[in-house]
């Protein structure tokens, strides 16, 4: 091979190398950041975030005792008591659960829609969501999409399309929840994890444990 051919065939590998690093380095988002409300010029602090590529834990301060974990690749959403070692479904616990998650920035509906299906069936017919246009959030730029579901449950997001991940939400009654003191760091794998020992609670299983003993009241008309 000639040494105009060698030049040639080390471009072609460096340039390979190159956008193989590129995809790892787009997909591989993990930061932690802080969680905060805005209603006026009042601003609390109501918890904090981790996000590992589709993972993320929530912790928040109305629920100090556990955390809740999404995956927004299965989709799933977790509620963990880590002293009580149990866990369960997240279901309608927390509306956070539902909207900050990781999105495909071109279509982050979808991820949306498929966690506000945990929660609750979703009528495809009165859920809706589309783009409302663009913003910013801080010094970046974000994508606005508008949720109007028929629980009441709607919302607004703000996308950080290289983060790909909700930086903003406003609420029906107004309230801002904003991302804030984003730190781009790696995150530990075991954030995102169930704790060994931990047991699964079913509450409806508590309920018919209930229902089969002496203490159990039936609603008028359920006798």
């Amino acid at each position: 091979m000639t040494t105009l051919g060698n030049k040639r065939l080390r471009a072609c590998l460096l340039a390979l190398v190159g956008s193989a690093l590129a995809g790892v380095s787009a997909s591989a988002q993990q930061f932690s950041a802080d969680l905060v409300t805005r209603q006026g010029e009042k601003v609390v602090r109501v918890g904090s975030l981790r996000v590992s590529e589709s993972k993320v834990r929530i912790e928040t301060t109305d629920f100090a005792d556990g955390f809740f974990l999404v995956d927004g690749a299965k989709p799933a959403a977790t509620f963990v008591r880590p002293h009580a070692k149990v866990f369960m479904d997240a279901m309608q616990s927390s509306p956070l659960t539902q909207m900050f998650v990781p999105v495909d920035p071109d279509e982050p509906c979808r991820q949306w829609r498929a966690m506000a299906s945990l929660a609750a069936p979703v009528d495809p017919d009165r859920w809706h969501c589309g783009r409302d246009g663009e913003g910013t959030v801080g010094d970046r730029k974000a994508d606005i999409y508008r949720i109007v579901a028929a629980s009441g449950g709607g919302f607004v997001g703000w996308v950080d399309r290289e983060r790909k991940f909700p930086v903003q939400i406003e609420t029906v009654d107004g309230t801002m929840i904003a991302v804030e003191n984003i730190r781009d760091e790696p995150q530990p794998a075991q954030s995102f994890e169930i704790p060994p020992g931990a047991r699964k609670f079913d509450p409806r299983a508590l309920i018919d444990r209930i229902r089969q003993s002496d203490v159990w009241v039936a609603p008028r008309g359920m006798e």
